[in-house]
């Protein structure tokens, strides 16, 4: 059995913020941002990053994990009292996530040296967190009957990838998109 060695408490604090950090600067300048720059924004020395995160690929990965289960999180905290509204809102969310972390996912891809894409895609945990979402919105009569969680998730990511970098324009076509889905 492998034991998984625990942070102390300002450890923890740092590996958090550098995340914070990274994803902030991920967002605004590229996947390709300095993480000198990284570590001076999240006021640690370029060793305590490495100490964490021994290459620019995990510390990627890590900002893309958190994204995701901060995603998914707050899908599973919609109290599900205007469920159309609610779906709209976190697809919007999801698009927008999609669009301004540029060039994140391309970014991933290139530095799996050989592991599979698989390891990495988060599309089946969205894709959960976006179903109990969906069921809601088609119980409630706001969707047309045969609108899936998968059918929605590729429109997200397609508005995304097409606005690469423009989330207002991702947002706002999403919109117009999401005005088609209602009966």
């Amino acid at each position: 059995m492998e034991r998984v060695k625990r942070l102390r408490a300002d450890g923890q604090r740092n590996r958090e913020r550098i995340v914070e950090v990274a994803a902030e600067l991920i967002a605004r300048d590229g996947a390709q941002v300095s993480l000198e720059e990284i570590a001076r924004q999240a006021g640690v020395g370029s060793a305590t990053l490495h100490r964490h995160f021994p290459s620019r690929q995990a510390l990627l990965e890590a900002v893309f994990q958190d994204g995701v289960a901060q995603l998914c999180a707050r899908a599973a905290a919609q109290p599900g009292k205007a469920p159309a509204v609610e779906l709209a809102a976190w697809l919007e969310e999801l698009t927008v996530y999609t669009a301004t972390h540029r060039g994140l996912a391309a970014a991933l891809l290139a530095g799996l040296d050989g592991r599979a894409a698989e390891d990495l895609c988060a599309t089946d945990r969205l894709t959960g967190a976006m179903s109990v979402l969906v069921d809601r919105a088609s119980a409630a009569g706001a969707l047309h009957a045969d609108v899936t969680p998968g059918d929605l998730m590729k429109l997200a990511n397609a508005i995304a990838v097409a606005n690469e970098n423009d989330p207002l324009t991702a947002r706002r076509l999403l919109r117009l998109a999401l005005t088609g889905i209602r009966p």
